[in-house]
């Protein structure tokens, strides 16, 4: 089966304005208890803030490192999931309830991906 990449986005500079409200620990908990019973998630994970990190480039055959924050980036990946899904649709079906776990006022992104393979 296919393996499946979803990059979650979002706004760092507004995360904590739009801080999840309480049921949301108990919607997501519920969804990943379900997903991994159904043999479907292999991992996932959030990152931490962009202001922990560090951005290493390649250009002109040198590298160069910046760390964070990093200004020019408004929308930062916050997190991560692989999954094993029979299809991209199933995928896409999986990623829609993970999205639809949040509370309405929030603004999330997800980026869903096949992983090559070989």
């Amino acid at each position: 089966m296919p393996r499946y990449l979803s990059l979650v986005h979002i706004d760092e500079r507004n995360a904590s304005a739009q801080a999840p409200g309480p049921e949301f620990e108990k919607r997501m908990g519920a969804l990943f208890e379900e997903i991994t019973k159904a043999g479907v998630m292999l991992d996932t994970a959030g990152l931490t803030p962009t202001s922990q990190g560090t951005r290493v480039t390649w250009s002109g055959g040198k590298l160069s490192y910046t760390d964070g924050p990093f200004a020019e980036s408004k929308e930062v990946i916050g997190g991560y999931a692989i999954i094993q899904a029979k299809d991209k649709a199933e995928a896409l079906e999986w990623t829609r309830r993970f999205l639809e776990a949040h509370d309405a006022h929030l603004t999330v992104t997800a980026e869903v991906r096949e992983i090559a393979e070989g």
